[in-house]
């Protein structure tokens, strides 16, 4: 049995919190988004939807299916190899599926506020869908293989329990390659562009709106309202707080992967290594993730905070309408 520490504490509460709080946090999201009631344009919305839906399968995945029930119930169906296995390739896919599909929502803003001559062809309903579908087709194959790494702890009735790395994973040229690609795709490449597509966006929402108060300064208009640099606003406080978020809480995952580079520690001393409690620490901020979209939307879309409302005192009203 492990040794119990503050972090083990800590854990046994935070991911079933996690979990009661993130399914129906982003079953909302994705219910008041599709009915487009939101005053997004349905190019933004299907890209919020697609973060949504991800987001959902990596609550499901990763924390109910990999992280609550075998802790708390152990000796399950998903405690054997093949399930194991399966599951990893899963939560592997949707972790990173909900994480390029931040990046190309960053990068359809960036065309939208930073390209006008590509904004008519590339932000439309129809790329953003292939868009997403290309993305999810892509990391669902790229995860495949993690099925084969892993070999059972123990056989009982010639059922295989367990999942231990097999010793090849971390020797074999093609398994070494295919894990630094793993990194490299997530999240260190998707935390490289985000951070370069907003300092780009923000270095021509600066150029442009020089240029807008010249102009309307020289109509010598005061108190001016101008609609489209309100529009761009809030454009941009989406964009911002949404890639903002994925940075902040990716960031500890990133600095521990350099950290693990570097030293080429791969073991632990103990519950109480400082590396450990690192790693464990950043899992728990990366998953986090999953959840945090749905509040901001409720903060910066003052229609989606409407619309949030209206459904949070839906079914209250329909008790009342039965009751009369």
């Amino acid at each position: 049995m492990r040794e119990r520490t503050t972090l083990h504490q800590i854990e046994d509460i935070y991911y079933p919190v996690l979990a009661v709080i993130g399914v129906p946090v982003n079953s909302l999201a994705i219910l008041i988004l599709s009915r487009g009631k939101c005053g997004l344009s349905k190019c933004i919305t299907r890209y919020l939807v697609a973060m949504a839906v991800a987001d959902l399968l990596v609550i499901f995945t990763d924390v109910i299916l990999f992280t609550v029930i075998p802790f708390h119930f152990p000796g399950t169906y998903l405690d054997t190899t093949p399930a194991g296995s399966v599951l990893h390739v899963l939560l592997s896919a949707a972790t990173d599926i909900s994480v390029w599909f931040t990046v190309t929502f960053t990068f359809d803003r960036f065309v939208a506020i930073c390209c006008q001559k590509l904004k008519t062809k590339y932000c439309t309903v129809q790329t953003a869908a292939v868009v997403i579908a290309s993305v999810s087709v892509l990391f669902c194959l790229k995860n495949m293989p993690w099925y084969f790494i892993y070999e059972p702890d123990y056989i009982i009735d010639n059922v295989p329990w367990g999942l231990t790395i097999s010793p090849s994973f971390y020797t074999n040229a093609a398994w070494v390659a295919f894990d630094c690609l793993s990194v490299i795709l997530t999240p260190f490449l998707p935390f490289v562009l985000i951070s370069l597509l907003n300092a780009l966006t923000v270095r021509h929402i600066l150029v442009a709106n020089r240029v807008r108060r010249r102009l309307l300064g020289n109509s010598n208009s005061e108190n001016h309202n101008d609609p489209a640099m309100e529009n761009r606003r809030k454009s941009i406080i989406l964009l911002f707080a949404i890639s903002g978020s994925f940075i902040l809480l990716w960031m500890t995952n990133v600095l521990y992967f350099f950290y693990w580079r570097i030293t080429n520690i791969y073991d632990y001393t103990g519950p109480h290594d400082p590396a450990y409690i690192t790693e464990q620490t950043g899992y728990m901020l990366q998953l986090l993730s999953s959840c945090t979209n749905t509040c901001i939307y409720a903060v910066t879309q003052t229609k989606f905070r409407q619309q949030l409302k209206l459904a949070i005192k839906y079914p209250f009203t329909a008790i009342v309408k039965l009751v009369k």
